[in-house]
């Protein structure tokens, strides 16, 4: 598995109203960080601020061009939902998505690769039983 080039197809895809918060998360926002709370409306992340109608891109996607090399990076990284934290789940997710991380010999051996997938993501995703 390749490490991420920040290509952004995961953010792209998903930000169309294919994410979702917790309450503990819009409530924090809400508390601290008033920038990501305007752009949640009746629980709904990602609407537009004056009219509460959803955004079809990350308000927090930021695209980055150089030497005609485009990349994505993530506005509010360290206050990101828990949806985004956690993807992707699945090598079926990545390929689904057309997920660049992928190579030929992840496609050769699933468990391999949903092993090194989960190794990479152990930081990110909530512990098994809750106790995160």
């Amino acid at each position: 598995m390749q490490p991420c080039n920040q290509c952004g197809k995961c953010c792209l895809k998903y930000a169309d109203g294919g994410l979702v918060a917790t309450s503990a998360e819009i409530d924090q926002w809400e508390n601290l960080r008033p920038d990501i709370y305007a752009y949640v409306h009746q629980g709904a992340i990602w609407c537009d601020p004056k009219t509460a109608a959803p955004l079809s891109v990350c308000p927090f996607l930021e695209k980055n061009q150089q030497a005609g090399i485009t990349q994505y990076s993530c506005g509010i990284y360290t206050d990101r939902p828990q949806d985004c934290r956690s993807y992707p789940v699945t090598i079926d997710d990545m390929i689904q998505d057309e997920c660049e991380m992928i190579e030929v010999k992840d496609l050769q051996d699933y468990a391999k690769a949903q092993q090194t997938l989960d190794r990479l993501m152990d930081a990110s995703r909530p512990s098994v039983g809750g106790n995160s």
